[in-house]
C-alpha cells in the first residue's frame, strides 16, 4: 500500500533517475505559471494543502519522504492553488519551521539531491537575510556534491538563491509580494520592480 504522500511526490518529481532528466520533465510544472497546472494541483491535492495549512498531517514528518511532501504542501502548492492572493504565502512560516527541524535531523541528506532543492527553496522564500545566507551556503554545497554531468541543474538553483539573497540584502523583503500582501512599495522598490528579472 502506497503512503498517502506518494502520489504527490510522483507528480512533482516523476520517475526519472537523473537530476537532468527530472528537471527536463518537471521544470515547467515547478517554475511555469499555467492555469492548467494550478487547477491540477487544486483538484488532486487541494484537500491535503488545506489540511497542511490547518496544522494537520504532522504524522507525515516521521519519515523523510513524508516530510518532503508536507513541505511541498505548505510551500510550493499554495503558490499554485492560491496564486496572486495572500494565502499563497500562508504556509511559509510553518514550512520554514518544518525544514529547520528536518535539516537538524539530517532528513535532507536522506533525500535525492533534486528533492533537496525543494527543501532549501523554503529558506529561499524567507524574508530574512540570515536565512538567505544559509540558503546560498546550502545550494553551494549541493552543487559541489554533484557529478560534473549533473551540476548545471543545481548551479541554476544556486544562481536564483543568490539573486533572492541580494534582494533581501537590499530591501529586507521581496518587493514583488507587496501588492498581493497589501504592503506599500517604496519609490526604490517600484523602480526595482520595473527592471527585468525583478519578479520571482
Amino acid at each position: 500500500m502506497h503512503a498517502p504522500w506518494q502520489p504527490l511526490l510522483d507528480w512533482w518529481f516523476g520517475h526519472a533517475e537523473s537530476a537532468n532528466e527530472v528537471a527536463a520533465e518537471k521544470g515547467k510544472l515547478w517554475f511555469g505559471k499555467r492555469n492548467s497546472q494550478d487547477l491540477e494541483a487544486q483538484t488532486r491535492f487541494g484537500v491535503f494543502v488545506d489540511q497542511a495549512l490547518a496544522g494537520e498531517l504532522t504524522e507525515w514528518t516521521q519519515r523523510p519522504d513524508g516530510w518532503l511532501a508536507l513541505v511541498l504542501l505548505l510551500d510550493q502548492l499554495p503558490r499554485m492553488i492560491y496564486r496572486d492572493t495572500p494565502k499563497a504565502f500562508s504556509g511559509d512560516l510553518r514550512a520554514q519551521k518544518l525544514v529547520a527541524q528536518g535539516v537538524a535531523a539530517d532528513f535532507d541528506r536522506q533525500l535525492k539531491p533534486i528533492q533537496r532543492v525543494f527543501i532549501y527553496l523554503v529558506f529561499e522564500h524567507c524574508e530574512n537575510l540570515a536565512v538567505q545566507n544559509e540558503t546560498v551556503s546550502r545550494f553551494m554545497a549541493l552543487v559541489a556534491e554533484q557529478p560534473e554531468t549533473e551540476r548545471a541543474v543545481f548551479a541554476d538553483n544556486l544562481d536564483y538563491a543568490e539573486r533572492h539573497q541580494k534582494v533581501i540584502a537590499r530591501f529586507g523583503r521581496f518587493p514583488h509580494r507587496n501588492a498581493v500582501l497589501g504592503r506599500e512599495s517604496t519609490v526604490e522598490e517600484l523602480e526595482f520592480l520595473g527592471q527585468p528579472g525583478s519578479w520571482f
